[in-house]
């Protein structure tokens, strides 16, 4: 195997922890990877994003070694561990989830078991076998808590919890858990054995929203290499600090998060665009020019054209750039415009034997409203959604809708499809008035061309029924559209016209989803299903974090109350306190708190110095990040610089640059330091 050699920049010493060095696959005649090069550093963590098929699955498997690429290699920094996390975990094991997340402290344990024998065996020896035993034990000891020996129970209890694991869950068998639960515990097992490199091919998708946020800080703390596949933009934009795109085979490789990646994209793209029609808008002239010389029909002006078209044949013509692939084309309009109430649910429970999912909710929904809701898996979302669909029944409660309502559903689980039907009878059968060329048409729309019109339900991928869905969807022309994790199985660029597409919607829209940058790009509202009640949110996804801890200490605390005691709730005036009657309709405000009759209230003066102090503490923190970037900048400048033999060749020229560079690595130190300090 080759090994990587360290390299200085900014003034520091990396490694490069795994370089791929034009690598190329192909399958039969279909080229996926053409010349694919980036390198990630140690300790950086890195996306490799690209559309559904783009060979980003084939790439994690040509680094592992899975599979062998056609071309090109794969450097590791010498001595460097990896670890492997694929989409689709198989777990095949006889252990319990907490035995089995265990096993990755085996090494510990056996060091834990040597020196407890050491203990009991050191009290009948002495002399030269004692001082002997007793270097051992030091040594012993000594990398025990290198290890973290004394903390590796906690450490694997910590993982367990933080990926969603109750307690009660500790003791199941593998061998009863589903796919899902499967990939979390080799997710566990992966983080707990703490490789040099850690390639995660989509971790989120069997996370709730919690385990996500978990997750992120555990990424982010870690001392290793990351390389990760992920769809979830949010998770992106907080965990890496790299993305690698795969587009047409190619690799290009862009610093900062997924948000900054997708500004430089729309960026290039427009610069690409600019210079390709800038040249051809010369070529076209020069060509003008030419056929005007040639009219003329004289030796010279003849001459003079074949000298132009000698110079326009050197030309090396820019490629058009490709500015969009195949997308979808989504359009959804409501038929009849609803009242302004649209729906209204009453003291609604539900529960599956002895599990209860949530007992007495309420909440509205006006028109034009798009709400989420959001909450742990196994809280009941779905199981709303169902209900006012009509599709399960409530064991309590009334749910209402309002006149001139028409739903549009979407299920994540597709059950609105026909699994023996094809796409064409799928649509035609729903929508009988339809003739077969907007039937084509409007499938053409979700991507399904040609003889794919005639594949059944049941042969389809998630992300293809999904398709399906929408395009049912599309077509309703409902005034009331209700979605179950719609962006399941999408591709960035498709999440991306479907949120396009909801926000140009005019009905009203109630959907559920784990999706965060989803959520912050489509919700007016967010209903949080948490301890069996609902949570109101007037804003999108990032509102919601910032009022999360405020919200649940104000509301969830009042609720611990007895039946029997009386609250007064901002905005309703003195009610039971219980919770099942708690009317979720408003989020309060300062100015609704009634300071006589209520107890432990927040000195909202103090609250918004604090906030001004935050606000402060964010902007340093921004004006400290763009000082670094700035710093970068000219860091990489000047290596460039010194590369150049007039440079590195001219003494003082030299010295100038490389005393620049050392006080450039001083202010960044200050700047990391300070960063470190506003960041905390």
């Amino acid at each position: 195997m080759n090994h990587l050699l360290i390299f200085v920049k900014k003034g520091l010493i990396l490694i490069m922890i795994i370089t791929c060095k034009n690598i190329s696959k192909s399958f039969g005649t279909t080229q996926i990877l053409d010349n694919v090069s980036f390198h990630i550093n140690e300790g950086q963590k890195a996306a490799i994003v690209g559309l559904n098929g783009a060979g980003k699955s084939t790439l994690f498997k040509i680094i592992i070694g899975e599979l062998s690429a056609d071309a090109g290699e794969v450097i590791f920094a010498k001595g460097s561990t990896v670890g492997y996390l694929a989409q689709h975990q198989g777990l095949a094991s006889d252990n319990s989830i907490y035995e089995e997340i265990l096993s990755v402290k085996q090494d510990v344990i056996d060091l834990d078991n040597a020196i407890r024998k050491l203990e009991i065996d050191m009290k009948n020896v002495s002399g030269n076998e004692l001082e002997r035993m007793l270097n051992t034990y030091t040594r012993y000891t000594h990398e025990f808590e290198l290890k973290n020996g004394y903390a590796y129970k906690s450490e694997v209890i910590g993982v367990l919890k933080g990926l969603g694991f109750t307690e009660e869950d500790f003791n199941k068998p593998i061998s009863t858990l589903s796919g899902g639960q499967k990939t979390r515990v080799a997710l566990g097992k992966l983080l707990l054995s703490s490789p040099d490199l850690i390639l995660l091919d989509e971790p989120t998708n069997h996370l709730d929203m919690e385990s996500i946020a978990w997750l992120e800080t555990y990424l982010l703390n870690y001392k290793g290499s990351v390389l990760v596949i992920a769809h979830d933009r949010y998770f992106l934009d907080k965990v890496v600090s790299k993305v690698v795109e795969l587009e047409n085979t190619k690799a290009t490789s862009f610093e900062g998060n997924y948000s900054e990646y997708a500004m430089k994209k729309a960026f290039q793209r427009e610069t690409l665009m600019k210079h390709y029609l800038n040249q051809q808008k010369e070529i076209k002239h020069q060509e003008d020019v030419i056929a005007k010389l040639r009219s003329f029909n004289r030796e010279k002006s003849i001459k003079r054209a074949e000298s132009r078209e000698k110079m326009l044949d050197k030309i090396d013509r820019l490629d058009k750039p490709i500015t969009s692939e195949p997308q979808m084309s989504i359009r959804l309009e409501p038929h009849v415009i609803s009242g302004n109430d649209v729906l209204t649910v009453t003291d609604l429970s539900k529960s599956f034997g002895s599990l209860l999912l949530f007992q007495n909710i309420n909440f509205e929904i006006k028109r034009g409203e798009r709400v989420a809701i959001i909450g742990n898996n196994g809280t009941g979302k779905t199981t709303i959604l169902k209900m006012i669909n009509q599709m399960l029944s409530p064991d309590d409660g009334e749910i209402k809708l309002g006149a001139k309502v028409k739903i549009g559903y979407y299920d994540q689980e597709h059950q609105v499809l026909d699994q023996e039907k094809t796409l064409f009878d799928e649509l035609q059968d729903t929508y009988p008035h339809m003739d077969n060329t907007k039937i084509r048409n409007i499938l053409a729309a979700f991507l399904f061309t040609n003889d794919d019109v005639f594949k059944r339900i049941k042969d389809l991928s998630g992300g293809e029924r999904g398709r399906v869905s929408l395009a049912k969807l599309m077509l309703s022309e409902a005034n009331f559209i209700i979605l179950d994790e719609p962006t399941n199985h999408l591709d960035i660029t498709s999440k991306e016209i479907l949120e396009n597409a909801l926000n140009s919607y005019t009905g009203t829209i109630l959907y559920v989803s784990h999706d965060r940058y989803f959520i912050n790009k489509t919700a007016t509202r967010i209903l949080d299903l948490t301890q069996q009640n609902l949570l109101n949110y007037i804003g999108n996804y990032n509102y919601y974090l910032e009022k999360k801890d405020e919200m649940e200490k104000l509301y969830l605390s009042s609720f611990e109350t007895t039946t029997e005691q009386k609250l007064f709730v901002p905005g309703f005036g003195t009610v039971s306190s219980s919770l099942s009657k708690f009317p979720v309709t408003s989020t309060p405000t300062p100015s609704s708190y009634d300071t006589s009759d209520t107890e432990g209230k927040m000195d909202w003066k103090q609250q918004k110095e604090e906030q001004a102090k935050i606000r402060k503490r964010q902007n340093d923190l921004k004006k400290t990040e763009e000082e670094i970037t700035i710093l970068e900048t000219r860091n990489e400048e000047i290596d460039a610089l010194l590369a150049k033999e007039e440079i590195y060749t001219n003494v003082h020229k030299l010295l100038e640059l490389n005393e620049e560079k050392k006080k450039l690595a001083d202010r960044m130190e200050e700047l990391l330091e300070l960063w470190e300090e506003l960041a905390e």
